[in-house]
């Protein structure tokens, strides 16, 4: 089994189910009291929300890069980033270090790719949806792209920051959730992908019908895959 560097804290709410998760996945392929074999390296999410939002991704990709090389100095033998909008960083932390770097957004991609649809449904936050790093990066697995009405990414982008990175969840938030994700369903999605690992703190496959492609899931899973092939 080869050690997985968590590279995390974005938010750490959601990192904790990437360690909940990876531990089950080994647990289950392994059986007895196998576990992951772990390092994570936990960042101060305010400062790299402060990058965010000044647009400063230059200095995010630094800060996430020493990160990276601290985890493999740690004895990290392959990494993942636990968040979606910093994948647009992930070319400065692939570039820093010379061990596998498991991609959310490419594994994403390859799941709703190998589920034979070809159109596809995306929220996360307005740095996700908005600009073209994940879009593209979801197109190389030939799929179509669908992002909620600008008013709806406003919705999707301001209960990503103020309710479930500070822990809230709430009824009227999945609800709102559900009819976003319905509406991109009869624009033409066949799926939708939950581009926030936060996200899936909200809404599971039990909230609607329209087949859902949780990401931290399906990294976790990746990653998993990775570290006992």
């Amino acid at each position: 089994m080869l050690r997985i560097g968590l590279l995390g804290g974005m938010s750490w709410e959601s990192s904790a189910e990437y360690y909940r998760l990876i531990n089950q996945l080994v647990k289950e392929r392994l059986g007895g009291f196998h576990s992951a074999d772990l390092l994570l390296r936990s960042v101060d999410f305010a400062s790299i929300e402060t990058l965010q939002s000044e647009g400063r991704w230059d200095e995010a990709g630094a800060v996430l890069a020493d990160a990276a090389v601290e985890l493999v100095r740690g004895g990290a033998e392959l990494l993942i980033l636990c968040t979606n909008t910093m994948h647009k960083v992930a070319p400065a932390i692939e570039a820093t270090v010379d061990v596998p770097f498991i991609n959310l957004i490419h594994a994403a991609g390859a799941t709703v790719a190998g589920r034979g649809m070809g159109t596809i449904g995306l929220l996360g936050t307005a740095f996700t949806m908005e600009q073209d790093f994940y879009r593209d990066g979801l197109a190389a697995h030939g799929l179509t792209v669908l992002t909620p009405a600008a008013a709806d990414r406003t919705v999707v982008h301001r209960i990503i920051y103020e309710e479930l990175c500070v822990g809230i969840v709430s009824d009227s938030s999945r609800a709102e959730y559900v009819r976003i994700i319905q509406d991109l369903s009869e624009r033409g999605a066949e799926g939708v992908v939950l581009g926030c690992t936060e996200i899936e703190l909200l809404i599971s496959q039990e909230h609607t019908n329209v087949p859902l492609f949780p990401t931290t899931a399906i990294h976790a899973e990746a990653a998993v895959s990775a570290a006992l092939a």
